[in-house]
C-alpha cells in the first residue's frame, strides 16, 4: 500500500513538472501575427506621400510625416542638369522632364525603403518610388534615361530587376546608350554642346579643364559641386572620394 502511494505521488510531481515546462514555453513563444510583423516591417511596406517639387531625373522633393524631405532615388543615376551657362550633361533635361511626367502626373505617390539605412550623408531619403504602383526607377531605366548605380547593400532589393532593365535599353540603343563611352562606371562621360540635351556628348578629356582654386572658388560657379566628368573635378576636392566634388 505504501509503495502505491508513493508512485502515485510520483506520478503527480512528474505530471506538474510537465504541464509546467509547457505554460512557460507557451507564453515565451511569439505569436505568429508577431513574428511575421518582426520579419516583414519596414521592408516591402510602401508610404504614401506628397509632391513637392522635382529636383532633376533622380531626386525629388516631398512631404514625408508632415515635413519636406529630399528623396534621392535607390540604385540608379540620371544625366547631370544644371542652371543655363553651366554643364548639362546628354539626356539631363530628358530624364528630369520624364521624372516629373511620371510622379506629377501620379494620383498616389509612395515611397518604399530597403532594409539598410533609410538616408545618405546628406540626410536625404532613400527609397524605391512609385507612382500609382509603377517603380519609377524601372520606368527610367527601360527607356534610357538612367544607369544602375550607388549599389550599397543591403539596398539591392531590385538590384535584379534594374539591371534587367538597363541591359533592355542598353541593347535597344535607347537615350543615353546611343552613343559608346558616354555611360561608364563613373558617371555620364561629358556635357552638352548646348541646352539641347539631344545634342552629341564631348568627352570631357577633350576640353580645357576649368581650374579652381579650392572648392570655395569653385561653388561660385558651381553651387551643387561638380561630378567626376565635368572639367572642373579635381580630385583634391573630391574628399569622401565618391566621385562627385565640392558637393
Amino acid at each position: 500500500m505504501r509503495k502505491t502511494i508513493h508512485s502515485t505521488t510520483w506520478l503527480i510531481i512528474a505530471l506538474f513538472l510537465i504541464s509546467a515546462c509547457g505554460t512557460v514555453s507557451t507564453t515565451n513563444q511569439q505569436p505568429d501575427s508577431d513574428r511575421n510583423a518582426t520579419t516583414t516591417s519596414g521592408t516591402t511596406d510602401k508610404v504614401e506621400v506628397s509632391l513637392i517639387r522635382i529636383v532633376d531625373g533622380d531626386t525629388i522633393k516631398v512631404n514625408y510625416n508632415g515635413q519636406e524631405e529630399t528623396v534621392r532615388y535607390l540604385l540608379v543615376d540620371t544625366p547631370e542638369t544644371k542652371a543655363p551657362n553651366k554643364c548639362v550633361q546628354p539626356y539631363g533635361k530628358d530624364a528630369s522632364k520624364r521624372n516629373e511626367e511620371l510622379v506629377t502626373d501620379a494620383e498616389k505617390l509612395e515611397l518604399e525603403f530597403d532594409v539598410g539605412g533609410r538616408t545618405d550623408k546628406y540626410g536625404r531619403l532613400l527609397a524605391y518610388v512609385y507612382a500609382d504602383g509603377a517603380s519609377v526607377q524601372q520606368t527610367l531605366l527601360e527607356e534610357g534615361l538612367a544607369r544602375v548605380a550607388y549599389v550599397y547593400p543591403p539596398n539591392t532589393r531590385y538590384l535584379d530587376t534594374f539591371e534587367e532593365a538597363e541591359a533592355t535599353a542598353k541593347n535597344d540603343d535607347e537615350a543615353v546608350w546611343q552613343q559608346n563611352g558616354y555611360v561608364t562606371d563613373r558617371g555620364f562621360n561629358g556635357c552638352a554642346t548646348s541646352q539641347d540635351t539631344s545634342d552629341t556628348p564631348v568627352d570631357s578629356t577633350s576640353n580645357e579643364s576649368t581650374q579652381f582654386a579650392n572648392c570655395t572658388e569653385l561653388r561660385k560657379t558651381y553651387p551643387d559641386g561638380v561630378p567626376s566628368t565635368h572639367t572642373a573635378y579635381q580630385r583634391k576636392f573630391d574628399r569622401d572620394k565618391d566621385d562627385y566634388a565640392c558637393e
